[in-house]
């Protein structure tokens, strides 16, 4: 795994812990020399990201739609920016450019991200880790949610095990590092029905 697409906010949210937690991940990442793409803003946890893979040298690659950079407000110190025509150009480059995915604390966007990622994984479009730094409870209804689909038989036990959750940063990597995709089908066979 040497990059990993970051899923986070542009906005830092109410509580610092999150926009200084952001920081530590793209510092992290850098150190762990894995490096960043994201979504190309300087703002909000976005930002916060970028900077903290930069404050060590990190290489930090972001992907920004054209009708965005002035919205989200263009990263102008990154090691490369990307400018792309479309959020669905945006999400393709991203995926491209990494060999693995973690959504940190975000709204509708990064739950969007995470949820392209992980059905791709579903049907088999790619077979790299996606995980969710779940700090200060962030996602835990996102775990219950997640749970509840496999109780009520939408989501086998394998599919949900695509899905990796820890608190923990360093877990969650060394749990990305070591995935291996259970390889269950989306679709039913003949047989199954």
């Amino acid at each position: 795994m040497n990059s990993v697409s970051v899923f986070c906010a542009s906005s830092p949210g109410h509580n610092k812990f999150y926009f200084d937690s952001a920081f530590a991940v793209g510092k992290k990442l850098a150190e762990e020399k894995i490096a960043v793409v994201y979504g190309g803003a300087k703002v909000g946890l976005m930002g916060a990201v970028a900077d903290g893979a930069l404050s060590v040298g990190g290489k930090v690659i972001g992907v920004l739609p054209k009708f965005m950079s002035k919205k989200e407000i263009a990263h102008t110190g990154l090691t490369e920016l990307v400018l792309v025509e479309s959020m669905h150009e945006r999400k393709l480059k991203m995926h491209e450019l990494s060999s693995g995915a973690i959504a940190l604390p975000g709204g509708f966007g990064t739950m969007e991200e995470l949820f392209e990622i992980l059905t791709w994984l579903q049907l088999g479009l790619h077979k790299n880790p996606v995980g969710v730094l779940n700090q200060n409870g962030f996602y835990d209804p996102l775990l219950d949610q997640v749970k509840k689909m496999n109780f009520e038989g939408f989501l086998s036990e394998n599919n949900m095990k695509m899905l990796l959750f820890s608190d923990n940063l360093n877990d969650l990597l060394k749990n990305m590092k070591n995935f291996k995709d259970p390889g269950t089908p989306k679709w039913l066979t003949e047989e199954q029905v």
